[in-house]
């Protein structure tokens, strides 16, 4: 056994991963404080709790999954050169260090921040280890759906960081549970839905020409069990999906009121964007030959859209939060990104 560095238990959290979630969870804090009188030195604070909190809770969660994986990681292009497969980290150590830093984050929620942000961020971590990990990827082609949930919590631990004075009601079970779910404002629960619809298109675009990895590890994916015609099916119903959503995006607001220019440009804004990325799950041809490396161009592109769609959304919730100037330059940035992206793929 190699001796394991910092970098190596560093890659068990999947860096990259885990900031794109706590961007989503800052982005949440960023609007709850705009809507809120605007940004302070406060903001900055709880913005730094929810990082800290979020990567140890997010990251501990990973490295727990890498230890559970074990055995298919080693399998796998994808994974093989993971910390536990190349020998660099034993799987006991790998464990101990998952759970440590796990319980460091809901206890640094805790204390830092309120009750609710601690319950939340420890229900994303038993929902990915016990839920996703070990029970539904290896029994279910809706893995990714289910599984969802887990990676669409960090907004809601966010937005409920930056609520001051939460806590969960002890007077009885039913106020207890209103308790977890009135966060003041139906914007958070907006953002975890979004992600929700958004994960599993994002996925299964990966998934269609990744299926054959994933069908010799004993991984249901959708494509390698319902076959690539289905998988395109289920993709285009959660684009809609995620179409009708961004109808709601304005309203879950609050103070916007319908005649405002502000609300005809923040919908329109993200109703583009959706149709848009729903327009790339559209164009993906299942019958097309893909490349050297199993590449399917049209699947390749759709992820990557998928990708800067869910940024592109945050970035106009988050500019919408400050006002008329805001949601304007939110529109533009959108066109921006969505002609540049268009033209690299015509050409």
């Amino acid at each position: 056994m190699i001796l394991a560095t910092m970098s190596d238990y560093f890659s068990l959290t999947k860096p990259r991963v885990v900031i794109l979630l706590q961007i989503t969870a800052i982005c949440a804090v960023f609007v709850h404080d705009s809507l809120e009188g605007g940004l302070s030195e406060g903001s900055a604070e709880t913005m730094l709790v929810v990082l800290i909190g979020g990567y140890l809770t997010a990251g501990g969660a990973n490295a727990i999954n890498m230890w559970y994986d074990r055995d298919i990681d080693p399998m796998m292009r994808r994974t093989e050169k993971r910390a536990i497969p190349m020998g660099k980290v034993s799987p006991e150590s790998a464990l101990f260090f998952g759970i440590t830093i796990s319980v460091m984050g809901v206890a640094w929620f805790y204390f830092m921040s309120n009750e609710v942000a601690a319950f939340w961020s420890a229900f994303s971590i038993l929902f990915y280890v016990l839920i996703y990990s070990m029970w539904l990827k290896r029994s279910t082609p809706q893995n990714i759906v289910i599984g969802g949930i887990a990676g669409s919590t960090p907004p809601v631990i966010g937005w409920a960081a930056s609520v001051e004075g939460l806590s969960i009601s002890n007077n009885s079970l039913e106020e207890s549970i209103v308790s977890l779910f009135d966060l003041g404002s139906p914007i958070p629960w907006f953002m975890f839905i979004l992600i929700f619809l958004w994960t599993p298109p994002h996925f299964w675009a990966l998934a269609l020409y990744k299926s054959k990895e994933y069908a010799e590890v004993g991984v249901p994916m959708l494509p390698n069990v319902k076959g690539p015609e289905r998988t395109i099916i289920e993709m285009k119903v959660y684009s809609v999906l995620l179409i009708v959503l961004s109808f709601f995006a304005p309203l879950s607001f609050g103070e916007i009121e319908v005649n405002e220019r502000d609300y005809h440009v923040l919908n329109w804004t993200i109703v583009g964007l959706s149709i848009w990325y729903a327009s790339t799950v559209w164009r993906i041809d299942i019958s097309e030959i893909p490349d050297e490396s199993g590449r399917i161009a049209s699947a390749a592109n759709s992820f990557f859209v998928s990708m800067l769609y869910l940024a592109l959304m945050f970035v106009v919730l988050v500019t919408g939060s400050i006002g008329q100037v805001g949601t304007g330059f939110g529109a533009i940035v959108c066109l921006a990104f969505i002609g540049r992206t268009e033209f690299k793929v015509s050409s």
